[in-house]
């Protein structure tokens, strides 16, 4: 599909940085006037994904994470976050509900929340080169609602 828009954005893996992305990339699809519901998946499909970044890819210490967000033909929108961080050993397995590297206070279910808010989820990654999660999110907007 062709892009009608696209911005991008770099910020460093650090925790202070997660809000700034979901707002931003919320900020951004606000032009295909999504609804309330709406942009609230896209802020915690963003946020499950950039947090995901800055836990797991960067354990050792403060990395780059690299979104790019783009308006598609028929109000899709696609958010590419990636990171050059450790990579994922068996993406299959990081994907199951429950599933975690991170230790007891994390939950796994990054991926599955990821999944529920969006249309459409591609995660790519390999081991020592880092990881891009695909977010894909068909806005539907206020005008559907009238």
């Amino acid at each position: 599909m062709k892009a009608l828009n696209t911005v991008k954005i770099q910020l460093e893996s650090r925790s202070v940085n997660e809000g700034y992305a979901r707002v931003a990339v919320s900020s951004f699809a606000s032009q295909l006037d999504p609804t309330v519901e709406e942009i609230n998946d896209i802020k915690t499909a963003v946020s499950e994904a950039v947090t995901n970044c800055i836990v797991h890819a960067y354990k050792n210490g403060v990395g780059k994470i690299y979104i790019s967000v783009s308006i598609l033909e028929n109000s899709v929108l696609e958010i590419k976050i990636r990171d050059r961080g450790c990579g994922i050993e068996d993406v299959k397995k990081a994907m199951e509900p429950l599933f975690t590297t991170g230790g007891e206070d994390r939950a796994g279910l990054g991926f599955s929340v990821m999944e529920s808010f969006t249309d459409k989820l591609r995660v790519r990654s390999k081991q020592g080169v880092g990881t891009t999660v695909t977010l894909y999110k068909r806005i539907r907007g206020r005008a559907s609602l009238v």
